[in-house]
C-alpha cells in the first residue's frame, strides 16, 4: 500500500510539474492528451480521433487540375517562383487561385498556398475561410499549413508529397527541424526580455475590444 501510495503521489507530482497554461477551448482535449499519455505509459501518445474520409468528387479533381496547372504556370512558364500552385474553394465558389510568386516578389513567404488565402480573405473580407477547402498542387510546407490553420480551413487536399521534390525544396527538413529541442535547431531560438513582453500581454488581456481571430 505504502509503493503505491508513493507511486500515486509521484505520478501527480509528474502531472503537475508539466503543466501549463492552455486556452479555454483547448482544456479538456490537451488534459485528455496528458492523462492518457502519463497512464498509458512511456511511449503513449495522445492521438486525434480520425475524421471520416470524404468521397473525392470530380469536381475535386477539376480544382486539383486548376492547382496543377497554375503549378506548372508558376514553376514552369512564367518563372514566379517554384512549381507550386493552389485554389481556395468554399461552398462550390472557388474564391483565389494563385501560384507561387517567391521570385518575382523577392518574399520567401509567397508561396502559392500563403498567396491564395490571402487573396481569398480580401475578397470575402474576413481574416478566416471557415468552411473552405484548399487544393495544393504539394504537400503543403509548415508555413503554408500553419497558415491554413489560422485561417481556420476546414480541408486540405494535396498532390505531389514532400518525397516528390526532397532533392529540390527541404520541406521535410524544416519539420524535422522543428520537432528539435530550440538549442539543436539550424536557427537556434533563444530567448530574452520575457518579462518586458509579459507586460504587454497583461495590457493586452484587460482590453475590452481587443483583437479577436
Amino acid at each position: 500500500m505504502v509503493s503505491s501510495s508513493k507511486a500515486s503521489q509521484s505520478l501527480l507530482d509528474a502531472l503537475f510539474s508539466s503543466a501549463r497554461v492552455v486556452h479555454r477551448r483547448h482544456f479538456l482535449a490537451a488534459g485528455a492528451g496528458i492523462a492518457a499519455a502519463s497512464f498509458a505509459g512511456d511511449g503513449a501518445q495522445a492521438k486525434t480521433a480520425p475524421r471520416a474520409k470524404r468521397t473525392i468528387t470530380e469536381q475535386d479533381r477539376q480544382h486539383m487540375a486548376q492547382a496543377i496547372q497554375t503549378m506548372r504556370q508558376a514553376g514552369v512558364v512564367d518563372k514566379t517562383g517554384g512549381p507550386f500552385g493552389a485554389v481556395v474553394v468554399r461552398d462550390g465558389e472557388v474564391l483565389a487561385v494563385s501560384g507561387n510568386s517567391v521570385l518575382r516578389d523577392n518574399d520567401p513567404s509567397a508561396h502559392a498556398e500563403v498567396n491564395a488565402i490571402r487573396m481569398a480573405c480580401k475578397k470575402i473580407g474576413a481574416p478566416n475561410l471557415r468552411g473552405a477547402t484548399l487544393f495544393t498542387s504539394c504537400e503543403c510546407c509548415p508555413m503554408c499549413y500553419a497558415t491554413a490553420y489560422w485561417a481556420r480551413i476546414g480541408k486540405i487536399y494535396y498532390a505531389a508529397a514532400w518525397t516528390d521534390y526532397a532533392d529540390l525544396f527541404d520541406d521535410s527538413n524544416i519539420s524535422i527541424d522543428m520537432k528539435k529541442p530550440y538549442a539543436q535547431r539550424v536557427l537556434h531560438p533563444e530567448q530574452m526580455m520575457q518579462s518586458e513582453a509579459q507586460k504587454v500581454w497583461l495590457e493586452f488581456r484587460k482590453m475590452p475590444d481587443r483583437a479577436r481571430y
